[in-house]
């Protein structure tokens, strides 16, 4: 039988130092422990000791030299976390801040976001504190190479399939592929968020934001409640954050923020036409990493140094980055009277936030279900792949679709309901842990 409080001093002691993957651990552990401690084959078999545990970690010296010919050197890293459903699967991050925790937490989170596609799928994440900003593309893909040159020892098409995330989009993707390609000699489906001219799936960039929007749609529909007219925060402005914009308008309902480092917009005219959605791209692309220009641009509001929790909405989608939405954040939410909030980036709300929504029956989704459109359409890619097809992008957006509904319900039917509120967070981590746990039975140990 297990304790919570000694199971969790006992991770602490093991992975000093790594307090987001003690969050993420502790917020699944706290929600299946009872349902560990009801099934003897679960504690016998000590699964809660090894599904915690990355089946691998790999931390690698990356050397490149910058267009000043001086020679750099940065640290990359693949968390190979859990592959008991399928090879492993997760993004690449290029960021300054990254850390081996924050690529454990991020492993740990994925196995359980692909569970909850059902698709066969274990779980990654890896990247460097490289940061893309303010590089030039020659130093962005001479980087790329560096990495990839040291990456393509432990992936493969049957093994681990990287994909993007913060600091790697389609031009990063490009440079990984082509070094991949260069020293595989072969044409194989090892990354995903691919261009459509070599091997990529239509709607992939906007997955993870229109399947954040999917799943919305279906948890309103619970609470006999539309997107018509929903008043929406978004943080960020990167893919996740304009697919959501872009599907949140085009079922209606009016998004007024975006955000970046510098502070956020206010656009009470609604980022609601294709200008605004282009406009976002051509922020992403410029390596400025600040949303100011937006104001200027389009007679919307700067406010400098601050998040967006602060605008009255109907309902918020945290999309930035983990742990961007504090309890403070919560509180002004919920007095600002915040109806639904859908946390589409990973792990986005801290853990007192997540449970300030919850104890106040704020119908709150978690990111490993929010955001799971961007792996479903990357194992959709993969597909593609392997069958050497392309499908339409109406034909994977209807996959999409079906893949957010099936989540949703899923989380649905593990979640707990009082006085009619439900808890998807329980729902999410019961159903994606024991989908796992109950492969890793049935295949020994």
């Amino acid at each position: 039988m297990y304790n919570y409080d000694e199971f969790m001093a006992n991770l602490e002691r093991r992975n000093p130092a790594q307090e987001e993957f003690i969050q993420a651990v502790g917020g699944v552990v706290e929600s299946v422990i009872d349902l560990v401690n009801d099934n003897p084959a679960y504690v016998d078999a000590k699964i809660l000791e090894r599904i915690t545990e990355p089946d691998r970690v790999v931390s690698f010296k990356v050397e490149w030299e910058d267009d000043n010919h001086n020679v750099q050197v940065n640290r990359g890293y693949r968390v190979q976390f859990n592959n008991t459903l399928g090879p492993y699967k997760g993004g690449l991050r290029f960021h300054s801040s990254v850390s081996l925790g924050s690529f454990k937490f991020l492993g740990f989170e994925q196995t359980f976001k692909n569970s909850l596609t059902t698709l066969p799928l274990g779980g990654g994440k890896g990247g460097s504190d490289f940061s893309p900003r303010g590089k030039s593309d020659g130093e962005i893909m001479r980087f790329c190479r560096a990495f990839m040159t040291q990456l393509q020892k432990y992936i493969g098409p049957e093994t681990d399939i990287p994909a993007g995330d913060i600091g790697v989009g389609a031009r990063e993707i490009g440079y990984l592929y082509g070094q991949y390609k260069r020293i595989s000699d072969e044409h194989a489906g090892v990354l995903t968020g691919k261009g459509i001219l070599w091997g990529g799936s239509l709607i992939r960039p906007e997955a993870a934001g229109y399947g954040a929007v999917y799943f919305a749609r279906e948890m309103l529909k619970k609470y006999n409640d539309t997107l018509e007219e929903k008043r929406v925060a978004v943080s960020g402005f990167g893919n996740v954050a304009w697919g959501v914009v872009k599907k949140a308008s085009m079922l209606g309902a009016k998004v007024v923020t975006i955000s970046g480092p510098d502070g956020y917009i206010l656009d009470e005219e609604g980022i609601s036409t294709q200008e605004k959605w282009d406009y976002m791209v051509q922020l992403r692309l410029s390596n400025n990493d600040v949303v100011a220009p937006y104001a200027q641009k389009f007679s919307a509001q700067f406010i400098p140094r601050k998040k967006p929790w602060e605008v009255p909405v109907d309902m918020a989608f945290p999309c930035a980055i983990q742990n961007e939405l504090a309890l403070e954040d919560a509180q002004t939410l919920v007095g600002n009277g915040v109806k639904y909030v859908l946390e589409t980036s990973n792990m986005g709300c801290q853990r007192l936030a997540e449970n300030y929504f919850i104890d106040n029956k704020i119908p709150y989704g978690p990111g490993k279900a929010v955001n799971a459109g961007g792996v479903a359409v990357s194992g959709l890619e993969m597909a593609q792949n392997a069958m050497k097809l392309r499908w339409m992008g109406q034909e994977v957006d209807l996959k999409l679709q079906e893949i957010m509904k099936s989540i949703h319900d899923t989380c649905l039917e593990h979640s707990t309901e009082q006085e009619s509120y439900i808890n998807y967070a329980k729902g999410a981590n019961i159903a994606g842990f024991k989908r796992v746990a109950d492969a890793m039975l049935e295949l020994g140990y």
